[in-house]
């Protein structure tokens, strides 16, 4: 019995083990199909993502193969042309169905045959209407792989790559081979025009919507104390005789990172509606507390409706955008505006600009060659009041005549400023070129200055003509890595569309408004060493005329000499510094590292340094200048770029 026992006991502890032991091992089992499973789905996400990249390697370089065999195409037909002792000459590319036919030409009998397009081209010219399109970026909106991944189809209308965007310029206007081009990708300037990258683009049906923006943190340190922030307010810059011309002041900010988004839909493959949204955190409200909270207000920047036929060459915006009178990089597209890469708000001392709202049309011609547009956009005046008496914009008269020339705003509008009466819109219009080389552009504008005279308890509305003109252009000295830009705008009363905000007109003796001539001009040498970095150098400069009168003992209007600028350079001098600006040059160099590229966005860091000098109109005391000399810097997250 109790040997009995005895085996029981044996057998059921080795039956224990056992099972132990193959516990232990099914459980180690389970451990490594897991991990084994994990890993396969870690080489299969790999091989989707190699395979993708394969699809978009043979796609690009069935597009180069494509334009390289156009060119060696074109270039043996214009040879073979200007032989007159040529023979007829066949060759086949080594494409499918791209077949070129050479010319004819016999000492007795010349015979022409047609030079054939090849077949996708062919393809994609019966199906537009058009001549066959120039460049890689007009081809690759048109056609996608073949199912063997080794040629390349037209896709025609509705198809999917109609509605697939990758870059604003790549979608709608095919450019001219200029050697300027839209904005580079990667560069500062891209980002300013609000050019999207290919991140974050979403379909929804057959409208296509592209995110934009950027994260910013901006800061400055300037040698003189200016409550501006980044954005330079150059007609304060103080003279001596304010305590805050000796204190240096560093000020930084995220206030103007940027949100933006584009709405497209493709009417067919030659004709597009979109709508485009830009804001970012400019404004400073009231309530803005810049000791806690610094609670800045987001802000309208650009809301416009867009309509572009690429067949007639029709191209309609309404709403906010930038000026036409804003130089333009390729033909008069919107979202391709020549903006300085600085890191300050206001650009540049001599950059011509304005958002504002506007109804344009533009038509071009010669292959998207030359362009022209007419633009109807908001209008107002900067009057300039020094020796009035002045209140909510209501100017008392020597004579004894009330001026109105405005109203502080109301209601919805921001209640400090003072909104000029104005009788009609400013027209614009503008014509730039295209040609093989550079970008140019010529632009007039007309304004018309608008206020009413009340005296005895009648009055009468007066109405002056102010307008001018200029231009600028874009030379590509070293295409895709150097180039020269200038630009610049005279005339009477459109002070306003530069940085400097000098005045755009002050009054006459009989109380009509009394246009100011000004000029602004800026140029500058950009470079792109490589894809990551970007320098520039730019100098600007805003000037402005001057028109006054004496009466009645009084002195009155804009730059009168017998103003006193006696006290301007001395400290907290009891005498007068009137300063009324005359004008404002910058100078600037800086830069921009792209030190983070990946597929979840690029980060940038810039420096920028600048030195202004401000010059007053002389009086009472001579003409003393100030000067004032800053550095930024500044870093940037583009998560769709």
């Amino acid at each position: 019995m109790l040997r009995s026992l005895r085996c029981s006991a044996r057998a059921s502890l080795f039956l224990g083990t056992a099972l132990g032991v193959l516990g232990t091992q099914a459980w180690a089992d389970d451990d490594i199909v897991s991990k084994m499973e994990q890993e396969m789905s870690r080489l299969q996400a790999a091989q989707a993502h190699v395979q993708e990249e394969q699809r978009t390697i043979n796609h690009d370089m069935a597009i180069l193969k494509a334009e390289i065999a156009r060119h060696h195409a074109a270039s043996a037909s214009t040879a073979r042309a200007g032989s007159p002792h040529a023979e007829q000459v066949a060759s086949q590319e080594n494409h499918p169905n791209h077949i070129t036919a050479a010319s004819l030409h016999r000492h007795d009998n010349k015979t022409t045959e047609p030079f054939e397009t090849p077949a996708p081209e062919r393809e994609m010219t019966a199906a537009s209407g058009l001549v066959p399109m120039r460049g890689a970026h007009a081809r690759r909106d048109r056609v996608s792989l073949s199912p063997t991944g080794r040629g390349l189809i037209d896709t025609d209308k509705g198809s999917e790559l109609a509605v697939v965007g990758h870059r604003a310029e790549d979608v709608l206007v095919h450019f001219a081979e200029n050697g300027v081009g839209p904005h580079p990708r990667e560069t500062l300037g891209a980002q300013a025009a609000g050019a999207i990258g290919d991140h974050g683009v979403f379909h929804l049906g057959p409208v296509t919507l592209m995110l934009g923006g950027f994260v910013d943190t901006a800061a400055v340190l300037e040698n003189r104390h200016i409550a501006s922030d980044t954005f330079n307010y150059w007609q304060d810059m103080p003279y001596p005789n304010e305590p805050r011309y000796h204190t240096n002041n560093f000020t930084g900010g995220a206030r103007y990172s940027r949100l933006s988004l584009l709405a497209r839909g493709n009417i067919d493959s030659e004709s597009t509606i979109s709508g485009f949204f830009e804001s970012d955190f400019g404004a400073g409200a009231v309530t803005t507390d810049p000791y806690e909270s610094n609670s800045y207000s987001f802000r309208l920047r650009q809301a416009y409706l867009a309509y572009d036929d690429n067949t007639e060459g029709w191209h309609f915006l309404g709403g906010q955008a930038w000026s036409l009178l804003t130089p333009g990089r390729a033909g008069i597209v919107a979202r391709q505006e020549s903006l300085p890469e600085t890191i300050e708000a206001s650009m540049l001392a001599g950059q011509t600009w304005s958002r504002q709202w506007q109804v344009r049309i533009v038509k071009d011609f010669f292959h998207h060659r030359l362009w022209t547009g007419l633009s109807i956009e908001n209008p107002a005046t900067l009057y300039d009041t020094t020796g009035f008496s002045a209140s909510n914009g209501a100017v008392s008269m020597p004579n004894g005549s009330t001026v109105t020339i405005g109203e502080n705003g109301v209601g919805l509008t921001n209640d400090t400023a003072m909104f000029s009466n104005e009788i009609a819109p400013d027209v614009i219009g503008k014509v730039a070129y295209d040609p093989v080389w550079g970008h140019y552009e010529m632009e007039g504008i007309l304004h018309f200055p608008h206020d009413r005279v009340t005296m005895d308890h009648t009055g009468h509305n007066n109405t002056a003509i102010g307008g001018g003109a200029g231009g600028s252009m874009i030379l590509p000295l070293i295409p895709g890595k150097v180039e020269l830009r200038m630009a610049g705008l005279a005339g009477w009363g459109i002070n306003r569309y530069g940085s400097v905000l000098l005045p755009d007109a002050t009054l006459k003796a009989n109380g009509s408004p009394d246009p100011l001539f000004g000029v602004q001009a800026q140029a500058g040498i950009i470079a792109h060493p490589n894809p990551r970095v970007d320098v520039y150098g730019y100098f600007g400069t805003q000037r402005v005329g001057h028109s006054y009168f004496n009466q009645n003992g009084g002195s009155y209007g804009y730059g009168n000499p017998a103003y006193s600028n006696a006290g301007c350079l001395q400290e907290l001098s009891t005498l007068s510094c009137t300063a009324n600006t005359r004008g404002v040059s910058e100078v600037t160099i800086g830069g921009w590292w792209r030190f983070f590229k990946g597929k979840f966005g690029t980060v940038e860091a810039g420096t920028q340094l600048a030195y202004s000098r401000r010059q007053i109109w002389s009086g009472i005391g001579g003409d003393p200048h100030t000067s004032m000399s800053q550095i930024f810097f500044d870093f940037r997250y583009l998560p769709f770029q």
